[in-house]
């Protein structure tokens, strides 16, 4: 076991650019996809390639060697759900999980969504949550993914943190590109919800470091859960109008008098115990 390399299970949009910061950092990684043509896109960024899938009865490519010498294996792919070809996210963790078992990996950092808490009507008391509120998700992928966080955290073989994500965007990602110029669009005093890759990175970077390298203090534990939402939520009419009009698109309309539904997800715990500050504005 080698305490500066890690395991990244999924080098997508996030995962890619998380190795190469990490790499620059000093860490030595691994990282797994599922596509042959990006193995050498993974090679050329000086990270070990793997072509590793997960499906829900088996584990294709040699997942031991990708989990060998590693203490730190992140677990970063998304539930299907969305398609016909929805699939049981959870049998393919259980496979991940007998694998990690074997090995020396002794943390695991599972990358989650805040559709673990359900939505409230938006006139109702209490929308802030936390991650002490009820766990109500409305949603497969949701549930999936809470029956995915408890089975790794319950696991006395390794410890491990869940991060809870909000919406994910970026320069090359931003939901407005797919709701320019829609119509009746529901939902318009729901509150925004989102984080900004730079700050998904940036968190996940204070993660490693507080975790491998720096002494543990008395609030801190790997066996840990946090939400990561940037702390501005306006209402999704009023953001999508201005993102719209920033970038030169049509604005949506938005249902009238329709009844909204949503949450202001909480990130209080994450900036105080990691002593973290957003660097973006969503």
């Amino acid at each position: 076991m080698k305490r500066n390399e890690i395991s990244i299970l999924g080098c997508g949009w996030l995962g890619l650019p998380l190795a190469k910061k990490l790499i620059e950092n000093g860490f030595s990684i691994k990282g797994s996809t599922t596509s042959e043509e990006k193995l050498t896109v993974l090679e050329e960024n000086k990270i070990q390639p793997y072509l590793i899938a997960l499906d829900e009865d088996k584990i294709i490519g040699n997942i031991t060697n990708f989990l060998t010498e590693s203490e730190v294996l992140i677990i970063d792919i998304p539930p299907k759900l969305r398609s016909s070809q929805s699939e049981n996210f959870v049998s393919k963790i259980k496979n991940l999980i007998i694998e990690i078992e074997k090995s020396a990996i002794k943390k695991v950092l599972f990358i989650s969504s805040t559709s673990v808490y359900g939505d409230l009507p938006i006139f109702s008391t209490g929308l802030e949550v936390t991650e002490e509120s009820a766990l109500n998700p409305d949603s497969e992928g949701g549930k999936q993914l809470l029956e995915v966080e408890q089975l790794l955290q319950s696991n006395p073989n390794f410890k491990t943190t869940v991060i809870r994500f909000g919406g994910l965007i970026g320069k090359d990602r931003h939901p407005i590109q797919f709701l320019a110029g829609r119509e009746n669009v529901e939902n318009p005093e729901a509150p925004i919800n989102f984080i900004h890759q730079d700050d998904c990175i940036g968190i996940i970077e204070k993660l490693i470091n507080k975790g491998l390298r720096q002494a543990q203090s008395d609030n801190w534990d790997w066996n840990e859960t946090f939400n990561a939402v940037a702390p501005e939520h306006p209402t999704r009419a009023d953001y999508y109008h201005k993102k719209a009009l920033e970038m030169n698109l049509k604005v949506p309309t938005f249902v009238k008098d329709s009844k909204s539904k949503g949450k202001i997800i909480s990130s209080k715990k994450l900036q105080k115990i990691l002593n973290y500050t957003f660097q973006k504005q969503i």
